[in-house]
């Protein structure tokens, strides 16, 4: 038997409950895992609130850490009493023990631990994915500038010490003071207070009017059009992700106007699709948390069965960095 977060429909935190269910064995492309430490994302509120749609009744969560305790006949990477970490589709990490497709499952390093592990796959694969693969016309080089925002965020605050460790000139913006600092801290060149300033003011003055090469952006409609404000021609929007809700459609007229500019909407999940490309992401995650460059930076740690609380401090933008359920 596992505990297990659930949802019967889409809602609000009070919408998910614990319910305990059995844990077959795995099939033969699975690998059950019994995690030690569970991560928080902004995509778990998307699937909870209905934003991104899913069968019910659902099991959430993305990402996780722990011990393997079983794998099918066709996993041949992964063996019983691995440590382990993923980001993964489907569902259900919010559980004490789960089957999931061991495609997407990597041994963890002994230097990291189960915490570390659990909150950094899906970010800092993510933050991977953005600045070495999400990139504009001529790609970046060290000194480019580039506008990263909810720069204090789980994923921002890994995005800002790895724009440092390549040498980017990072510009965040957040939503405080206190979390513009806390963004500096963490490697940002600069750092913009989006309530109180201007930011397509401020990135035009610290770029001297040439505006960035990309822009990285997790907000989504309160940031969109601003967003493509602060790029220079050829620039480009990554627009990853909707915590302000979804981007409103796009007049592709204006991208011409503004300078030729590009818009992708990527996922980690299209980048994870295969066993090769997901190894490959996490080595390079690996080798910059494991060489210091990149350290995770966990501020909320919760009961799984304070998931409630959990995702209310997540939601109302009380959280700064990473955060974990421990089952």
């Amino acid at each position: 038997m596992s505990k297990v977060v659930r949802i019967d429909q889409p809602g609000g935190p009070e919408a998910m409950y614990l319910a305990d269910v059995d844990v077959p064995e795995p099939a033969p492309h699975e690998v059950q895992v019994r995690h030690e430490a569970i991560g928080l994302n902004f995509i778990d509120i998307y699937q909870r609130s209905g934003l991104y749609p899913f069968p019910m009744p659902l099991a959430l969560g993305m990402e996780g850490a722990g011990v393997v305790e079983a794998v099918g006949r066709d996993v041949h990477h992964l063996a019983r009493g691995d440590r382990v970490a993923y980001a993964s589709q489907p569902p259900g990490s919010y559980s004490e023990l789960r089957n999931l497709p061991a495609t997407s499952v990597c041994q963890l390093p002994d230097a990291i631990d189960f915490d570390t592990g659990a909150a950094m796959m899906l970010k800092g694969l993510t933050a991977q994915y953005l600045l070495r693969k999400t990139l504009p016309a001529g790609g970046l080089q060290p000194g480019d500038f580039v506008l990263f925002h909810a720069a204090a965020g789980g994923v921002g605050l890994i995005a800002c010490q790895w724009a440092r460790a390549l040498g980017l000139q990072l510009i965040g913006t957040a939503g405080s003071d206190e979390k513009c600092e806390l963004a500096k801290a963490h490697g940002a060149a600069h750092a913009i207070n989006y309530r109180t300033e201007d930011f397509v003011a401020r990135v035009k003055d610290i770029t001297e009017g040439r505006g960035v090469k990309v822009v990285y952006d997790s907000v989504g409609k309160d940031t969109f059009e601003k967003s493509l404000d602060c790029l220079r021609p050829f620039g480009l929007l990554a627009s990853f992700g909707n915590g302000s809700g979804p981007v409103p459609p796009i007049n592709l007229a204006q991208l011409g106007a503004k300078g030729s500019l590009y818009v992708t909407r990527p996922t980690l999940f299209t980048h994870i699709a295969t066993r090769e490309s997901t190894q490959e992401m996490a080595n390079e995650l690996f080798e910059v948390v494991g060489s210091g460059q990149v350290k995770i930076p966990i501020h909320q740690r919760y009961a799984l069965v304070d998931v409630q609380q959990a995702h209310r401090d997540l939601e109302s933008r009380k959280t700064t960095g990473a955060s974990v359920l421990i089952p």
